[in-house]
């Protein structure tokens, strides 16, 4: 028994290397981007090439099909490693998530996009299109008595949270949690909304005022020795080893842990959290064209389709919720508003939202107190 499950804990550790912790190779280097080629920065898992596996590859299929060809192709674990890549450089076309995507549209390293080039954006959720689309002002740039929204981002992939434990060990109560040591928290500034779900405002978690983050943070200061995790494959090792009795993770890792013979259940909370990561186009980009061919085969249900299966996160394009992409999209509820609703999705904290215990504090802050934190 004890030789089978080391088998099956194996399995599912490949499993996570596979599919969000290993690089695809870089693709071939091409002339210049104005003739007719792509540098893209996405995270592990998005867009591969074959790397892994002969088989998993829509990039390459992109290329044949299209004439477009990615000069080049990086990838990152973690939105801070995304965030130092934009800083570095600037590329054609990035997968940023709400925090990065809100703050690179501030610096305006992105440019807004034009729906109208993007074949097949109308299928995409439209509570995920409304998230990258912000609001104009009325009368301004606009003929009429309308308002110029602009639309920064086509939607891709998504997630959310929940809370996992061991039932053989503890009850399962989100306050026991946040209270416990062998508890594993995601090493992301926006787990302090989680925090807040748990201290009593879940009202709208990303958007706190001072007061809100100070309890929010508080539970968290209340564990000194708490893991913070960046790779999934801690969660394998801790729950493996009987170092975790607690782990924030997605429904995917919950499955891939189950799978491997771990008894892991997902807590019964009346809110989680969530967040959408959406294809955002480059500001400095001469020349669009294949940037928009793009933006149209990775809104096509075979990609996402594929890149749902291969991530382990739910496409936003409802249609890609056949074949190998369906057990995923069960997994996150595609298609079943009620579970949706329950879902609170990440916006980048305001500084202006004018909560009634005050203004909330921007993201500059929600960071500066999770760095404090996890030292």
């Amino acid at each position: 028994m004890h030789r089978r499950r080391t088998y099956a804990l194996a399995l599912a550790a490949s499993a996570l290397v596979a599919g969000v912790g290993a690089a695809a190779p870089k693709p071939t280097p091409t002339a210049t981007q104005s003739d007719g080629t792509l540098q893209i920065l996405t995270y592990r898992g998005y867009a591969e090439y074959g790397g892994v596996s002969p088989q998993v590859n829509w990039v390459g299929s992109f290329e044949k099909e299209t004439g477009c060809r990615i000069a080049k192709l990086d990838t990152v674990q973690t939105a801070d490693e995304m965030a130092l890549r934009m800083n570095e450089r600037p590329y054609d076309l990035v997968s940023a998530g709400p925090a990065l995507a809100g703050d690179l549209i501030a610096a305006k390293k992105v440019q807004p996009i034009d729906p109208a080039k993007v074949s097949g954006y109308e299928d995409i959720d439209e509570r995920f299109r409304d998230m990258m689309t912000v609001p104009g002002t009325s009368g301004s740039g606009t003929s009429g008595s309308g308002t110029s929204d602009k639309v920064y981002g086509v939607p891709y992939l998504w997630g959310y949270h929940e809370f996992i434990y061991d039932p053989a060990k503890v009850k399962g109560e989100l306050k026991e949690a946040f209270s416990s040591e062998r508890t594993a928290l995601k090493d992301s500034p926006l787990t302090i909304a989680d925090a807040a779900l748990a201290a009593g405002d879940g009202e709208k978690p990303f958007e706190l005022s001072k007061d809100q983050l100070d309890r929010a943070t508080a539970l968290l200061e209340g564990v000194k020795e708490r893991t913070y995790w960046a790779s999934p494959i801690d969660l394998v090792k801790g729950f493996a080893t009987g170092s975790l009795d607690y782990a924030q993770a997605t429904p995917y890792y919950r499955l891939l842990l189950q799978k491997a013979g771990l008894p892991v259940k997902a807590l019964d909370t009346r809110e989680t959290t969530g967040w959408v990561d959406s294809w955002m186009l480059g500001a400095g980009v001469p020349d669009t064209t294949c940037a928009y061919r793009w933006l149209t085969w990775m809104t096509a249900p075979n990609a996402q389709r594929d890149a749902a299966a291969w991530a382990g996160l739910a496409p936003a394009n409802d249609k890609a919720c056949k074949g190998r992409a369906k057990p995923v999209c069960e997994l996150y509820g595609v298609g079943k508003p009620k579970r949706i609703d329950r879902v609170a999705f990440a916006v980048r904290p305001p500084g202006d939202c004018r909560a009634e215990d005050g203004e909330c504090p921007d993201y500059v802050a929600w960071s500066e107190r999770w760095q404090k934190l996890v030292k």
